[in-house]
């Protein structure tokens, strides 16, 4: 199967590309930066940028299966850019008859209250929708891996801060998931006929609070932490102080803590573990190989 992989040189991205790679398919890698990057053997970079139409001749030639992965965090106008590109991408792929597309959104916890993050990645979702190929659409909360962004704020707080005052949220439940099987659920649709069409949240067997997860990564790293919910302290004043607490661009760092205030935890009537049965990680065993690289 012709596969191509938008956003190809993310965090996701680039390991999407080996295991893809390794299990057969031939894949496109498309990304700003795909010709400086050392893919695997037979993988062809496409270069190009979705804000640059000029730039894209041909890049859904061919392709039956696509996934996008663009998310346009660290500008302003995150939102615009990324309704933008998406339908950009959603013609394109409609007109070259591109047979199914694979998003990765977010789990949110509350449709009603969402974080300008979560919103984006909800109206990014209708945009895709709207294409004449099948769209299959992966939530995750948190994905546990060296280069998450989600996950390096955590890492950055138990390297600098012995003790932490934080909002109330952090007692807040979330599921995170393991880059592995992260992608193990994005190789896995494929040959699941019946994930068409669908949406589905992917995430770890366990929940586990914020605190937790930022105790567990200290522990990981023989530190210990001592943590001090403070309930005054809102998301936005939050935002703020991780400017002087994490090497995560600002912008990014802002919409993602915007988006801790709700549960995010996989809806049992959307596993994808119900459809797509991986060896799941666990947090902790997660957190180990994210802090060991």
């Amino acid at each position: 199967m012709r596969v191509l992989v938008v956003g190809a040189t993310g965090f996701v991205g680039e390991r999407l590309v080996a295991t893809l790679a390794e299990a057969g398919h031939e894949v496109v890698a498309f990304s700003r930066s795909a010709g400086d990057t050392d893919w695997p053997d037979g993988v062809e970079p496409f270069e190009g940028d979705l804000g640059d139409p000029a730039s894209l001749g041909g890049l859904c030639e061919g392709v039956d299966a696509a996934y996008y992965l663009i998310h346009s965090l660290t500008a302003e106008d995150f939102a615009e850019r990324d309704r933008r590109y998406a339908a950009r991408f959603r013609d394109i792929a409609t007109g070259a008859g591109v047979d199914r597309v694979v998003y990765l959104s977010g789990i949110s916890g509350d449709e009603g209250d969402l974080s300008p993050h979560l919103a984006s990645r909800r109206e990014v979702e209708g945009v895709l929708a709207g294409g004449s190929y099948d769209l299959t659409v992966l939530r995750a909360a948190i994905i546990v891996g060296p280069e998450s962004a989600s996950f390096r704020i955590v890492d950055d707080l138990t390297d600098r801060l012995p003790v932490m005052v934080v909002p109330k949220w952090v007692n807040t439940p979330c599921q995170p998931v393991a880059v592995e099987d992260a992608i193990a659920y994005l190789v896995g649709v494929l040959d699941a006929e019946g994930t068409r069409g669908g949406t589905y949240d992917i995430g770890a067997s366990e929940v586990w609070s914020y605190a937790r997860l930022m105790r567990e990564t200290a522990a990981r790293k023989g530190r210990r932490v001592l943590i001090v919910p403070v309930p005054v302290m809102s998301p936005e004043l939050s935002s703020h102080w991780l400017r002087l607490t994490t090497d995560v661009q600002f912008p990014v760092a802002r919409a993602l803590v915007s988006s801790m205030r709700h549960p995010v935890t996989v809806d049992p009537d959307r596993d994808l573990q119900n459809v797509v049965p991986v060896e799941r990680t666990s947090i902790g065993e997660a957190i180990a190989r994210a802090v060991s690289v």
